[in-house]
């Protein structure tokens, strides 16, 4: 595998971590605005959506002809081609997967496990800091979500690991995924985003957010945020990002942050972003409009809102949700 021209030196990474379907996408193309920020959607599928597939990247373009990603590759390794796919998504699947979380808290005690990480983690290295290069910006914004690419980023060398926890309310979430919704980075046939019941969603949704409040216990920075809240105020909740990002005086009476004045009372301004997989509205761009996506409220079974409050309350209460409906 070609070496490339990636440096040493350390790259943020402002990680958006959440359940699928919570407003990490959204999050995400707000914040990247910010002067020194570039947004890369959803890196964990960089190999299989973006290589594999050659799946639209944010800008419109196929992923194999978008020159930005051609750039990435070429300041990486030489050249996407120098690199062997099959071995990387191989090793990807060894190390990144929730059952080796135990393995990735004491990588030490597993040390076949340790050597796949370490290899995987210098070629993550490297495509940051190509990222990092090719765009000029020092803080990368991964909307990956999952808590276990969190968890393996923490291992990446050069890597200063920043957590965004975004919340949604799991009645939300849960409903967002019994719905159907086209999925526009598939050129070449209808392709659909997937669909789950919403009992198994409200599982996830537990899992996956007491996993990524964990990451506060292995001192990780993190900044947790609800949807709600972001929609409601994205100006004030971008400066706080931007600011837990490293990226401007953590003070109240600091001035205004560069790049955030395309927010404005109710809606945002959005121009192209380079993103690998993610939510739609990655391919937004121009005036858009934000408000709480609340239809679970008047659409959801009665059954399934009852089934989701039994399964998910601890968290909801935790998170400051009241019980019973909106809010």
């Amino acid at each position: 595998m070609s070496h490339g021209n990636a440096t040493g030196q350390t790259v943020t990474v402002l990680y958006v971590g959440g359940t699928g379907r919570s407003g990490t996408t959204l999050l995400e193309r707000v914040v990247a605005r910010a002067s020194g920020f570039c947004a890369v959607g959803e890196l964990v599928f960089l190999w299989e959506r973006g290589l594999r597939r050659g799946e639209r990247c944010g800008c419109g373009e196929p992923f194999g002809g978008c020159p930005f990603w051609t750039l990435v590759g070429k300041e990486a390794f030489g050249g996407w081609d120098a690199i062997d796919l099959d071995e990387v998504q191989a090793l990807q699947a060894q190390v990144d997967r929730h059952r080796h979380l135990p393995a990735m808290l004491a990588p030490r005690l597993v040390p076949g496990y340790q050597r796949r990480l370490a290899r995987y983690a210098a070629i993550l290295q490297r495509v940051y800091q190509a990222v990092s290069t090719v765009s000029g910006s020092s803080v990368v914004i991964d909307s990956s979500k999952d808590a276990s690419h969190a968890y393996l980023l923490r291992h990446v060398p050069g890597v200063d690991l920043r957590l965004v926890h975004l919340v949604r309310r799991s009645h939300g979430v849960a409903y967002s995924w019994t719905k159907k919704v086209r999925k526009p980075e598939v050129t070449d046939s209808e392709a659909y985003m997937d669909r789950q019941p919403a009992g198994i969603t409200a599982l996830y949704w537990m899992n996956d957010n007491l996993l990524l409040d964990l990451l506060r216990l292995l001192r990780v920075p993190s900044h947790r945020l609800r949807y709600e809240s972001l929609v409601a105020r994205p100006r004030e909740h971008a400066r706080a990002i931007v600011r837990h990002a490293g990226s401007a005086p953590d003070t109240p009476d600091a001035p205004d942050i560069p790049g955030l004045g395309f927010i404005g009372d109710g809606h945002v301004d959005l121009t192209v972003d380079h993103t690998v997989a993610g939510n739609p509205v990655r391919f937004s761009q121009g005036r858009l409009d934000l408000r709480a996506d609340e239809e679970w409220s008047r659409a959801m079974p009665r059954r399934q809102r009852l089934a989701v409050t039994a399964a998910t309350w601890p968290l909801l209460l935790r998170y400051g949700y009241r019980l019973g409906g909106p809010g």
